[in-house]
């Protein structure tokens, strides 16, 4: 039996992590956010914000960590593998910032496939920002639309995941991997 992989993505500050860290203290297998890796990686080499002042070479790393995760889901021995973002959202961030990429980001998308989408909607009342996540509300507003079109773009019908706790959130994306 092949593996399920399943993607719960979401702009800034949705509380995709938090679902994460849940459903893996269910048992559920797990792949975590990887950007933020990617980021405290540079900064240790002096740059403070490698998305923001390299953004095709932060997107470059992030593509291939994104990719090998995808296989590592491919050869896990278990039935459901959830990650915390997909490829899409390599293609969705450059998108957001108008930098352009190589045909290479657009064919691991079209390569590289999930079984299932989670989308969480931008949610203010618990959005925050820090070292990481340096964007505002407002523009966590424009990556959803941005993430949901990249979805869409790559053949997905994207879940929307209603509000509500950790719980609620996490039992609904459970729920409905039988629709």
């Amino acid at each position: 039996m092949q593996n399920k992989k399943i993607v719960i993505t979401g702009g800034p500050g949705t509380g995709k992590s938090s679902i994460i860290n849940y459903l893996e203290s269910q048992g559920h297998f797990c792949l975590h956010e990887i950007s933020r890796q990617i980021t405290l990686e540079a900064q240790q080499q002096g740059i403070k914000q490698l998305f923001l002042e390299k953004p095709l070479l932060f997107s470059e790393k992030l593509l291939q960590a994104r990719i090998n995760q995808h296989q590592e889901a491919v050869q896990l021995p278990r039935g459901q593998i959830f990650l915390d973002r997909g490829i899409p959202d390599v293609v969705a961030y450059m998108d957001y910032l108008g930098t352009p990429y190589p045909a290479k980001f657009t064919l691991a998308c079209k390569n590289h496939k999930y079984d299932k989408i989670f989308l969480l909607p931008p949610w203010e009342e618990i959005y925050t920002s820090d070292n990481e996540r340096y964007e505002s509300f407002e523009q966590a507003l424009i990556i959803h639309e941005h993430l949901k079109n990249s979805y869409i773009t790559y053949g997905y019908n994207p879940i929307e995941v209603p509000k509500g706790t950790v719980l609620k959130r996490s039992s609904f994306i459970i729920n409905s991997l039988d629709d």
